[in-house]
């Protein structure tokens, strides 16, 4: 499947009338999905798509404060990692903790590039943002911006933990603290289950074999390495657009761009060397 390295901000909070369709839908790799919305499941699955009604609650449905239950220990590969979400109209959240001191609801997005998070929690992590930092593209309903890029040390969502993670910071056109997307759920399988509420983490790790070069498939190191080269390739061309607009200002936040993700490749290239990786699984 092919990485989105631009992704659209779009929220949608209106309530519908009488019973409501839940759609049920598995993909090529046969992660079962739910939507409640028919057009953001892509052409391809829809004519196998499970149609479910469920009824429309009384009352408009907000986040709630739930009471914290133990954590559990940490499950096993082949059981996957239950995580609690709650729902707010058609969008669902799940409690994230970042750099182990900062709690917040994020929204969840199978089909964003990156984590997000809002301003004020940059704030609170105490995240220094500078002329060194790079900067991404976003396209927003009316307009493209180019949103700072920072590394967080580490993000928990249940008992599911990614060292590392590369978020944007940027104001959601909602209230919501932040976006939970692939630069952290690509290291897991994941299945969301709006019925139940809740989303399932299977680790994509597994025991290193000739296969499974570092405990990863083929899947996962073709698409970490397409989404850095598709990145770079993006990148370059937005360079040469503010070199033709003279904008010196943005080309430089470009260019520091272009050698962050210049060393992020050539660090997955050491990684992948050291697993012995195949050159072919890296182009």
């Amino acid at each position: 499947m092919r990485f989105s390295f631009l992704f659209f901000l779009f929220f949608f909070f209106s309530a519908s009338s009488g019973s409501t369709e839940t759609y049920k839908w598995v993909d090529e790799k046969g992660t079962v999905h739910f939507a409640d919305d028919l057009s953001t499941i892509p052409e391809q699955y829809r004519p196998d798509t499970e149609i479910r009604k469920t009824p429309k609650e009384s009352t408009p449905v907000e986040i709630k404060e739930r009471r914290t239950a133990p954590v559990a220990p940490k499950a096993s590969e082949s059981e996957g990692i239950e995580v609690a979400l709650l729902r707010k109209h058609e969008l669902m959240l799940a409690e994230v903790l970042l750099n182990e001191r900062v709690k917040r609801y994020f929204i969840i997005d199978t089909g964003a590039s990156f984590t997000l998070i809002n301003r004020q929690t940059a704030r609170e992590l105490e995240i220094t943002v500078d002329g060194s930092t790079p900067f991404i593209p976003i396209f927003t309903a009316s307009d493209m911006i180019l949103a700072p890029m920072v590394t967080l040390r580490s993000v928990r969502v249940g008992t599911a933990e990614v060292e590392n993670v590369d978020v944007l910071i940027h104001n959601m056109p909602t209230d919501t603290a932040g976006l939970l997307g692939n630069s952290f759920l690509n290291r897991f399988k994941v299945v969301l289950d709006s019925i139940q509420e809740k989303m399932t983490l299977f680790t994509l790790q597994g025991n290193p074999s000739p296969d499974r070069p570092g405990g990863y498939s083929r899947d996962f190191w073709t698409g970490q390495f397409r989404f850095y080269h598709q990145t770079l390739a993006e990148m370059t061309k937005l360079r040469a657009r503010y070199e033709k607009q003279g904008n010196r200002s943005e080309l430089n936040r470009v260019d520091n761009t272009i050698r962050y993700f210049e060393n992020r490749l050539s660090e997955l290239e050491r990684k992948a060397s050291f697993a012995g990786v195949p050159r072919n699984w890296r182009e």
